[in-house]
């Protein structure tokens, strides 16, 4: 009997040692779990003859499922990892870009201005996004890892520092720091894709190239060289999905590689870069205060905008962030690679550019809060709350979360706004963009139902109930 209970012990062991192996190498995790059956079977057969056979054969049996799910597992998810302090700092050196971009809209607050800091913005954001997928895959782990990316993060300084001259004489400037964005992200991805990294690294560099271009011409035809950039950028994706190679011995295309990320690490990835930049938001109050006596119309003017943001940040952070893990976790390879390019990419454009519009608002008008304000800022306060919702709502579509209406309904609430601040004063058309955000989010708490909940309870979708007991809905996160 204590013969038995030592091979009972090995057993648990030999278990969790395919399951470490699983996690660490997926590709060995089958061959692991198969091994381990066999070893495990033949000490089945040798205690049979002491009577002890069913209870081998039973924990065969058992090792041979723990090892299976572990290859199983292995082959379906990464392991899950945190965001790490580099990659942090990288996410505050390129909020300075959105740091600059605010300070152009607040010079000129005009629709024009606004066009070209979409230019930029959408070019820069672009790899942004590239950085993200490259550090979720290989982690800046190593020195011959971190140097290359802290030189990532010099390209974008040079960008950023370039960008209030970048339609002037600084364009070449920010070029050249483009250009060496591009390049790094390239080199460092080559660990993953070898010579395939080509399929995006090329068109990647030549957008970087016709950005360069813009800068030695002015007017409509830079503009017109940004736009080929961002155009080259677009059709990346469809380019590289058209390369296949052998991942740990299967075949599967560039973009299908890149869907095989770790969903909490991208999440948590773009999550902290929002809140980033929402601290923007926060430095435009005491920016636009200066050096204003703090009476009490200054005091309630402050406090608004800091409940505007508040309201901007439980917006996203309350339920869609576990929302969106739990959506690209149901999905893999090119489907994830696609949904995180809707949500993340597009979706999340506006949702920055309305944090950046919204900062340059408040900084025109927090000095100016008894007054009627003039057009240009109250529809800069307005647009912001009214882009970053636009936003919301298209990544709440695009994963599946609901519910979606009273957020749409929000944002034209929230763009109606700017007539307060035109025909009233800055205090009326602030404390009108909280009461509307307040307002929709006790709205869907209590009657936003979960359609994923209601499709759950029908039993052809009976599958999905498990995902809407215990902690909470996966798709609305409503408890």
């Amino acid at each position: 009997m204590p013969e038995t209970g030592t091979r009972a012990e090995a057993g648990t062991g030999t278990a969790r040692g395919v399951a470490t192996g699983a996690a660490a190498e997926p590709g060995a995790a089958a061959e692991v779990a198969i091994g381990a059956a066999a070893r495990t079977a033949a000490g089945a057969a040798a205690e049979a003859a002491t009577g002890t056979a069913p209870k081998a054969v039973a924990g065969a049996a058992s090792e041979v499922g723990t090892g299976a799910e572990a290859a199983t597992g292995a082959a379906a998810e990464p392991e899950e990892r945190r965001v790490s302090n580099l990659e942090l700092f990288f996410d505050l050196v390129f909020v300075f870009t959105l740091t600059q971009l605010t300070v152009l809209l607040t010079h000129d607050l005009s629709f024009a201005q606004a066009g070209r800091v979409l230019l930029i913005f959408v070019v820069l954001f672009w790899m942004y996004g590239a950085y993200a997928y490259l550090t979720n895959q290989v982690p800046p782990e190593t020195n011959a890892r971190r140097l290359p990316l802290v030189l990532g993060m010099s390209g974008f300084l040079i960008c950023a520092l370039a960008i209030p001259g970048v339609f002037k004489d600084d364009g070449v400037a920010f070029g050249l720091g483009f250009v060496l964005v591009t390049v790094v992200h390239s080199a460092l991805y080559a660990v993953v894709h070898g010579r395939h990294v080509l399929s995006f690294a090329l068109p990647n560099v030549a957008a970087a190239l016709c950005v360069t271009a813009a800068g030695t011409v002015d007017g409509r035809a830079a503009e017109a060289w940004w736009l080929a950039a961002i155009v080259l950028q677009t059709v990346t994706p469809v380019i590289s999905g058209r390369f296949t190679r052998d991942y740990t011995g299967t075949r599967e295309s560039v973009n299908g590689r890149v869907g095989a990320l770790d969903p909490a690490h991208f999440v948590e990835r773009h999550g902290l870069l929002l809140i980033v930049a929402f601290g923007e938001s926060v430095i435009a109050i005491g920016v636009g205060s200066g050096d204003l006596a703090l009476n009490l119309g200054l005091f309630g003017g402050v406090v608004l905008a800091l409940a505007l943001a508040t309201a901007l940040w439980w917006t996203y952070f309350i339920r869609d962030e576990a929302a969106a893990e739990a959506a690209l976790r149901r999905v893999t390879g090119q489907a994830r690679f696609r949904a995180t390019m809707r949500a993340y990419f597009y979706c999340f454009v506006p949702m920055l550019l309305g944090v950046a519009v919204l900062a340059a608002g408040v900084k025109k008008s927090i000095g100016h809060l008894p007054d009627a304000l003039p057009t240009a800022p109250a529809v800069a306060l307005a647009g912001g709350v009214a882009l970053f919702l636009a936003g919301n709502v298209a990544f709440r579509a695009s994963l599946g979360i609901a519910p979606v209406g009273y957020r749409a309904g929000a944002t034209a609430a929230a763009l109606a706004t700017a007539f307060l601040g035109v025909r009233v004063d800055a205090l009326a058309e602030l404390f009108a963009l909280v009461l509307v955000l307040v307002t929709m989010l006790l709205a869907e708490a209590r009657w936003g139902i979960c359609e994923a909940t209601e499709a759950a309870a029908r039993p052809e979708h009976a599958s999905r109930a498990p995902e809407h007991a215990g902690a909470g809905c996966a798709h609305c996160g409503a408890a």
